[in-house]
């Protein structure tokens, strides 16, 4: 069991980062399971929770987990630089790209804008001179580390927020209930936590993903005739 603390302040930031209310568009995306959904591939509870379970495990939680831990733990600007770059070519698709990076850029604009903290606004401002998208992933995890927040509780907040987003899109498109889409969440703790652990554990050198099919529904998804989300 982990037993890094927490403060009230560092806590309270992060629930506010990873909440649906703040302001970078999450509700607009659903990772390609709006054609999943079209093509009969996520039809109800099981297979939704078999869904988000493979993109946390061999999709974008396999890239995404492993450069925000090492956008957290990065260790000067050269660092972070060079993590943001590798971050903006693990993009296996051009919605997958927008997705990551008008995120990423929403909430290092939003935070900046309203988190007094000279560590942060530099890490900004080094982030912002770079000539390609800011990666969600790396904008969160920098964001965490200068406010204290322990690494593997800004893990758990970030992927439980990416599996509630999809959850939510899915009670939408599928359709289900809000009571099936809470089961389902809870049904995802283990993955979660297990999508966090490996972020950990993985150096960036061995980063790596196996959801072609997931990465297939993205393709369509940017031909599908009629769309609700943005990816």
């Amino acid at each position: 069991m982990n037993t890094e603390p927490i403060t009230d302040e560092a806590l309270y930031r992060l629930m506010a980062w990873l909440s649906p209310g703040f302001p970078v568009g999450s509700y607009a995306y659903s990772h390609g399971l709006e054609f999943a959904v079209e093509d009969g591939l996520v039809t109800d509870e099981a297979s939704l929770c078999t869904w988000i379970e493979g993109v946390l495990s061999l999709g974008a939680g396999a890239i995404d987990g492993p450069l925000f831990a090492a956008a957290w733990r990065a260790g000067g600007d050269a660092a972070l630089l060079e993590i943001a770059e590798l971050a903006d070519c693990y993009r296996a698709t051009a919605e997958m790209a927008l997705e990551s990076g008008a995120q990423g850029t929403a909430f290092l604009n939003t935070v900046a804008e309203t988190w007094i903290s000279p560590e942060f606004a530099h890490h900004a401002d080094i982030l912002r001179r770079q000539d390609r998208p800011i990666a969600y992933a790396v904008a969160v995890g920098v964001a965490a580390a200068d406010a204290g927040v322990p690494l593997r509780a800004a893990l758990i907040a970030y992927f439980h927020a990416f599996a509630a987003n999809l959850t939510s899109a899915a009670v939408r498109l599928i359709p289900l209930g809000q009571v099936a889409g809470q089961r389902i969440i809870e049904d995802l703790r283990a993955p979660v936590s297990a999508a966090a652990h490996a972020a950990m554990e993985i150096p960036v050198d061995e980063i790596g993903s196996a959801g072609a099919l997931i990465d297939w529904t993205s393709i369509a998804h940017e031909t599908q005739y009629t769309r609700l989300f943005r990816s």
